[in-house]
């Protein structure tokens, strides 16, 4: 199933990718307006994933934590700073996306 999952979410990967790339402007436009279309699909695409991982570190934290309930605290830790870490991936998305649309 996670291979199903995988080669799923890759087609679709490609598929959007070749949007942009297929895209005929009409006449005057510089293909900017391509981009313009994809972009909230960018930041989507990245906070499904990020998603994704925030749940996988949750449950990885939440089944330690029931192995070993002393290093709790440790865990919470580490599991917020990984958060932290995943969830800055989304905003770099965001601000990219949000320069390109302001250069």
């Amino acid at each position: 199933m996670r291979k199903l999952r995988f080669v799923f979410l890759a087609l679709v990967s490609i598929l959007l990718m070749g949007i942009t790339t297929f895209a005929q402007g009409t006449g005057g436009t510089t293909g900017f307006s391509s981009y313009v279309d994809l972009a909230p699909f960018a930041v989507a695409f990245a906070a499904a994933i990020a998603s994704l991982g925030d749940g996988k570190a949750i449950a990885a934290a939440c089944e330690g934590t029931a192995r070993n309930p002393t290093a709790g605290g440790r865990i919470f830790t580490m599991m917020i700073l990984g958060l932290a870490l995943i969830e800055t991936l989304v905003l770099f998305t965001f601000l990219t996306v949000l320069l390109w649309f302001h250069r």
